[in-house]
């Protein structure tokens, strides 16, 4: 007997396979072991998913009970029953906590995504936490320290470096617009955050370097007292800053009714990366196997390559500045030490997208 099935049954029983073995890999995907870098740039539905929970679990250990969070730590590595012991043993130790590497402010965004997916008041609880720590450590001249509390050192200064402040400033800024997922955060902390935002926008006018009259950008860190160029590290002297200065630009470019010096702060900037652009050249990797690590960082000249900018130049010439661990100034990358070339960036496109996209759009408008 001969069997007449539709097409439009057909049709059916296929779109239940392909949504089963969907549901099928969306559960796999939730379930999979990610890094805590991606961790923090998934999709939004993802944030309610039992791992991101687990992630967010993990946060909360890590946390001090002053709300910061220390630095280079893995958040998402599953952990032991003697490492969570140890963890909220150590919760009450206020040193180290930081906003350096992305510490502290990374966490409390992470956070947020979680609370606004699961509305679990314990990731709640733990970010205005957070939140109270980071207006707390501003100064009152509106800069932050690398460390909060305070370590004595160059960890006291103005810190842009690595993003520290400005990471901080974004979040805080977001939190007072009242953006997604922030909406959650009371209106009292929400003008906290407003008005550190407006004295951290003060320090940022007050600390960009004037050579000659003219404003150039900054240095990775500002004296607390007297906001100018300062040292960190051996191989960080007081200079012009190609990748923060770049940030911090970016930073305000986003502003939604710049003030006139905020503009001239701009446009002064934008013509110092203008100025300084170093063409013809290009950054590479080499396979390098007499060297220990097999490879190497190195500048080679192409005609096309650029623009790059120095990571540190010199306040009055702008010209790149590249330094070892022996804190002695050289021209050019290849004479500072191979460890030194690979595991710091000295040179790059810090400010391309700035001159070639974001600036143009924004001074169209402005």
């Amino acid at each position: 007997m001969k069997r007449n099935v539709s097409v439009k049954k057909i049709n059916h029983i296929v779109l239940m396979i392909f949504l089963l073995l969907g549901g099928i890999q969306l559960v796999c995907a939730q379930s999979k072991k990610i890094t805590w870098h991606k961790a923090q740039i998934q999709p939004n539905q993802w944030y309610s998913s039992k791992n991101a929970q687990e992630i967010a679990n993990n946060v909360l250990l890590y946390q001090h009970n002053n709300g910061g969070w220390q630095k280079n730590i893995d958040m998402a590595k599953p952990l032991s029953r003697e490492e969570i012991r140890q963890l909220k043993k150590e919760q009450s130790n206020k040193i180290g906590t930081t906003i350096d590497n992305g510490a502290t402010h990374t966490q409390l965004r992470y956070l947020a995504k979680v609370y606004k997916a699961t509305g679990n008041e314990i990731y709640k609880k733990a970010f205005l936490n957070g939140i109270d720590y980071l207006l707390e450590a501003q100064y009152e001249n509106g800069g932050w320290p690398q460390f909060y509390p305070i370590k004595k050192g160059y960890y006291e200064h103005i810190t842009y470096n690595d993003g520290a402040m400005i990471g901080v400033m974004e979040l805080l800024r977001n939190i007072a617009e009242n953006n997604e997922p922030y909406r959650f955060v009371d209106n009292k902390s929400k003008e906290k955050s407003q008005k550190a935002v407006d004295k951290g926008l003060k320090i940022i006018l007050a600390t960009q370097v004037e050579v000659d009259g003219k404003l150039t950008v900054w240095c990775a860190q500002h004296d607390k007292d007297d906001f100018s160029p300062a040292k960190a590290r051996a191989y960080e002297l007081p200079s012009l800053s190609g990748k923060e200065s770049a940030e911090i630009v970016e930073y305000l470019l986003k502003l939604k009714d710049p003030a006139d010096e905020v503009k001239t702060s701009i446009r002064s900037a934008v013509d110092w990366f203008e100025e300084n652009k170093i063409l013809g050249k290009k950054v590479i990797w080499v396979k390098d196997e007499s060297l220990p690590e097999g490879h190497d960082r190195v500048v080679v000249d192409d005609p096309n390559g650029g623009p790059l900018w120095g990571r540190f130049n010199e306040i009055n010439t702008g010209k790149p500045m590249f330094v070892g661990r022996d804190g002695i100034v050289k021209a050019h990358l290849n004479e500072i030490e191979q460890e030194r070339r690979i595991n710091y960036s000295y040179i790059d496109n810090y400010a391309e997208k700035l001159l070639r996209v974001d600036y143009p759009e924004w001074e169209e408008k402005h």
